[in-house]
């Protein structure tokens, strides 16, 4: 795992581009964060509070739908980057029963700094930056801090289990991007260079859903299944019984 003070989350330039192009990035970004709400007004939405983990919670944005949905919910935002956290306390600026933590995956992993259970642990594209036994001990970590019948959702980037459909799915996401751009009015610029870039730095380590599927399965996770997939991008977890 590469220290976090080290990658690029560290860079407040970097996490200003990400934040201000992110519908961009991401493939139906808005979509994804729709059946995250689905998802929790059918599983977990009963009148009753419910503690809430946004893990790698960048700028809050999956904290705030959920809090906007249900405000019988107490949130915890972790991340490593303090921009991001800044950028997460604007977002949520006047909302009550919130706690922000400053950390990274290497101090999630190294001590209990949780503190306590939750009903609903999510994250969002953070996950794919730790290899695959760093997820499998993560996935672990997450496991012990649900409640029983609690549920982790992940929305990440995953690798294709094919250099085919690799290939294809590259080209879905810059013609996403491309479409975007267009509606936009916006020509060149970082869009061009996103994919390139995300192949090659060495942060991002993505591994097939598959493997996270069964890691989730092995960990003890029920109900394990894919929920929304367009090329890379998938949302997926589980629950604990």
């Amino acid at each position: 795992m590469r220290e976090f003070s080290k990658s690029r989350w560290a860079d407040p330039g970097f996490t200003r581009e990400y934040r201000e192009n992110a519908d961009i990035y991401i493939v139906e970004r808005r979509r994804m964060l729709q059946i995250m709400k689905s998802f929790y007004r059918h599983f977990l939405m009963d009148g009753g509070h419910k503690e809430i983990m946004d893990l790698g919670c960048g700028d809050g944005i999956i904290a705030h739908e959920l809090l906007a949905l249900d405000r019988q919910v107490s949130a915890t935002l972790i991340d490593g980057s303090e921009d991001m956290l800044d950028k997460a306390r604007e977002r949520l600026r006047g909302i009550e029963n919130v706690r922000f933590i400053r950390a990274s995956f290497q101090e999630i992993l190294e001590k209990d700094i949780l503190g306590r259970k939750f009903d609903f642990i999510v994250s969002s594209l953070a996950i794919h930056h730790l290899t695959m036994d760093e997820k499998r001990e993560l996935f672990r970590m997450i496991h012990s801090h649900l409640h029983d019948g609690g549920y982790f959702m992940n929305i990440d980037v995953v690798i294709a289990p094919a250099e085919a459909l690799e290939q294809w799915y590259m080209k879905l996401w810059q013609e996403w991007m491309d479409e975007k751009k267009a509606s936009a009015g916006m020509e060149g610029g970082c869009f061009d260079d996103i994919i390139r870039r995300y192949k090659e730095v060495d942060d991002n380590r993505p591994d097939t859903l598959d493997e996270q599927l069964d890691a989730l399965r092995n960990t003890g996770y029920k109900d394990v299944d894919c929920f929304y997939k367009y090329g890379v991008f998938a949302v997926f977890g589980g629950r604990k019984l």
